[in-house]
C-alpha cells in the first residue's frame, strides 16, 4: 500500500501546471501553487515553533484555501482537527479545547463568537479567507507569520518548484482527529491516522476511478465522508476539484453540474432526494407520463429516457453517483433504478475513514450499501436473515477516541473486532443490508425487534410525507411526520387530525402486526441532521 501523501507528491510533480483546487466562481490553484502554498506554511510552522503532533483546528467554510490549509497541517505532520463551521460557538470552543489545538485557522465571523480564554492552549488564528493573522497570544507565532514570505525566499533563492516536493511516509502517526457529528449526542474525537487514510484512497482508486477526473464538491470537508471521498481521495489522483462552498439547492446542483461536467459524484440522500423532488418526480407525475407507464412496450424506454435528460442537465458525464452518509429513501432508490442512473450506496462511519461497504454502479444490489471492502461479521446466528450487531476489521480502521479510553473499550469486541453500533444482514453474495442503529432498535411488548428505518420506509410510500421518525413512547410505536408542503393550511386542527390518521392507516396497511404505528403526530419544521444528513435521533426522544 502506498502512502496518500506520496500519491499527492507524485500528482504536484507529473501534473504541476494542471488545475488542482477551485472555488466555483472565484480563485482556482494548480497543483503548483498548491505545493507552494503549503510549503510557505511549512515554513510559518517551522519558525513558529509548532511540532509534529501538535494539534491543528481548521473551522471554516469549504474553500479551495480550506484544502489548502489542511494538506498543509497534514503533509506537515502535526494532526489536523476539522471542525464544522456550523457548530455553536461553544461547541466549536469545546472541540477546540479538548483537541488541545495550538493553532486554528477559521473564517473571521467563527472566531468573533470565540474567546481565547476559554482556550488556553491557543497560540494564534489564522484567517481561512485571507492571508492574515486574526488573533495571537504568542510573540514568536506572529513574528514567524510575519516574516514567513522572507523566510520562503531565503530558503528558496532560485525559486520553488516540484523538485523540492518530499512529504512523509508515517503510516502509523495520527492524521486527523475528527469529531463525529452526534446522532447519539456524544461527540467523539476519532483518531485517524495516515496508513487509514492511505488504504482508503487506495481502495477507491482501484474500485472507484484512478485517472484525473472532475468533480464538484458539496459536502462538508469537516466531515470525514466529505473529507476523504471529495477532496484527499480525488486530490490524490490527479483531479481537478470544484468547491460549491455549501450543500446545493436543485438549481445551483443543475448549474454546476453542466458548466463544470464532471465526470464523478459524489452526495448524500438529501441531495439527491430533493433531485428526485425537484427534477424526477414532477416529470413522472405528468398525466402523459402517467399514461406512458401503464403501457408494458412504453414503460422502460421511457423511465431510461428521463435517466438521459436528468443526466444530461447534470453535465452528460457522470459515469459514477456515489450515495452514502445516511440511509436512503426506497421509493426515491426504486425509481433511480428504473431511470438507470449509474449509482451505487455505500456505507460507513468516521471510524472507519470512512467506508465500510460499498459497490460499483451495474454491479450494485439495490436495497444494499454494497459489500465490505475489508471484513464484515454480523454478530447473528443467522446472519443472513436475522440482523445483528455490524462487526468490522481492516486497515482502515481508526486508531481511538481521543482521551476517552472508556469510549475506546466499549466500542471493541473481546476479539478485536470494531463493534459499529448498526443492524444488518448479509446474504449469500456478501451484499449488505442495513437494518438500523441498536440504540433505535424498539423492543415490543411481544419481545418482537422493531425497527424504526424500516417502518420510517413504509411511511415515505405516502404522498404527504416528506420525512418521518419513528420512535416508542409509553410502549407504543409512534411516528413524527414533517409533511410535504401544502398538506395542510394553516392551523386547521381538523386537517390535520385527518391527514395524520390518513397517514397512520395508510402505513400499518404494510407493517405486520407487532409494528403497527399507534400514532402519527405531525411536526411543523424539519428534523435537525448532522452534517451528513442523518436526523439527530436523540433529540426526539
Amino acid at each position: 500500500m502506498r502512502a496518500y501523501l506520496k500519491k499527492l507528491e507524485e500528482q504536484i510533480k507529473f501534473r504541476d501546471s494542471k488545475a488542482a483546487l477551485c472555488d466555483y466562481g472565484g480563485v482556482c490553484y494548480t497543483y503548483a501553487e498548491l505545493a507552494s502554498r503549503i510549503e510557505e506554511y511549512h515554513i510559518f510552522f517551522q519558525a513558529a515553533g509548532i511540532r509534529k503532533g501538535d494539534k491543528i483546528a481548521l473551522c471554516a467554510r469549504n474553500s479551495a484555501r480550506w484544502a489548502i490549509a489542511f494538506l498543509a497541517v497534514n503533509t506537515y505532520e502535526a494532526v489536523v482537527v476539522p471542525v464544522l463551521p456550523n457548530f455553536t460557538a461553544e461547541g466549536t470552543t469545546q472541540l477546540v479545547r479538548h483537541s488541545d489545538s495550538v493553532l486554528l485557522i477559521a473564517d473571521p465571523d467563527i472566531w468573533k463568537q470565540l474567546k481565547s480564554q476559554d482556550i488556553p492552549l491557543l497560540r494564534g488564528v489564522l484567517d481561512a479567507r485571507e492571508d492574515r493573522i486574526l488573533w495571537s497570544g504568542d510573540e514568536r507565532l506572529k513574528e514567524a507569520w510575519e516574516d514567513r514570505k522572507r523566510l520562503f525566499r531565503e530558503c528558496y533563492p532560485e525559486g520553488f518548484d516540484s523538485s523540492h516536493v518530499h512529504y512523509p511516509d508515517n503510516p502509523e502517526a495520527i492524521a486527523i482527529i475528527n469529531y463525529t457529528s452526534g446522532t447519539s449526542g456524544d461527540p467523539k474525537g476519532v483518531m485517524l491516522s495516515y496508513g487509514s487514510m492511505s488504504d482508503i484512497v487506495e481502495y477507491c482508486q482501484e474500485h472507484i476511478v484512478n485517472a484525473p477526473e472532475t468533480l464538484v464538491s458539496m459536502l462538508p470537508l469537516a466531515h470525514i465522508y466529505g473529507l476523504a471521498m471529495e477532496f484527499i481521495y480525488p486530490c490524490c489522483t490527479g483531479f481537478t476539484i470544484w468547491f460549491l462552498g455549501k450543500a446545493p439547492s436543485p438549481s445551483l446542483l443543475v448549474q454546476s453540474m453542466s458548466e463544470l461536467k464532471p465526470s464523478i459524484m459524489i452526495t448524500v440522500p438529501l441531495i439527491m432526494e430533493k433531485v428526485y423532488n425537484t427534477l424526477i418526480r414532477p416529470v413522472l407525475n405528468t398525466r402523459s407520463a402517467k399514461a406512458i407507464r401503464t403501457l408494458p412496450g412504453l414503460r422502460t424506454p421511457f423511465y431510461h429516457s428521463v435517466g438521459k435528460r436528468l443526466l444530461a442537465s447534470l453535465g452528460g458525464q457522470l459515469h459514477t453517483i456515489i450515495i452514502g452518509g445516511a440511509p436512503f429513501n426506497w421509493k426515491v432508490e426504486s425509481v433511480f433504478k428504473k431511470i438507470d442512473l449509474p449509482y451505487a450506496v455505500g456505507y460507513g462511519m468516521t471510524e472507519a475513514c470512512p467506508l465500510l461497504a460499498f459497490e460499483r454502479p451495474g454491479i450494485y444490489a439495490p436495497g444494499s450499501c454494497g459489500k465490505p471492502i475489508h471484513q464484515i461479521r454480523i454478530d447473528s446466528s443467522e446472519p443472513d436473515r436475522i440482523p445483528g450487531e455490524i462487526q468490522a476489521l481492516g486497515p482502515n480502521l481508526f486508531s481511538g477516541y481521543y482521551k476517552n479510553p472508556e469510549a475506546d473499550a466499549q466500542c471493541r469486541t473481546a476479539d478485536g473486532w470494531f463493534r459499529t453500533g448498526d443492524l444488518g444482514i448479509m446474504d449469500e453474495a456478501g451484499n449488505l443490508f442495513i437494518r438500523g442503529r441498536i440504540k433505535a432498535l424498539i423492543l415490543s411488548s411481544s419481545g418482537q425487534n422493531i425497527y424504526p428505518e424500516e417502518v420510517e420506509q413504509v411511511l415515505s410510500r405516502h404522498p404527504q410525507v416528506e420525512e418521518s421518525l419513528v420512535l416508542e413512547r409509553g410502549g407504543k410505536v409512534v411516528a413524527l411526520v414533517y409533511p410535504r408542503a401544502g398538506s395542510v393550511q394553516g392551523d386547521d386542527e381538523e386537517a390535520i387530525a385527518r391527514l395524520s390518521e390518513d397517514i397512520r392507516k395508510s402505513s400499518n396497511v404494510h407493517l405486520p402486526s407487532f409494528s403497527q404505528l399507534f400514532s402519527v403526530e405531525l411536526v411543523d419544521v424539519p428534523f435537525e441532521r448532522t452534517a451528513k444528513g442523518s436526523i439527530k435521533r436523540h433529540l426526539y426522544q
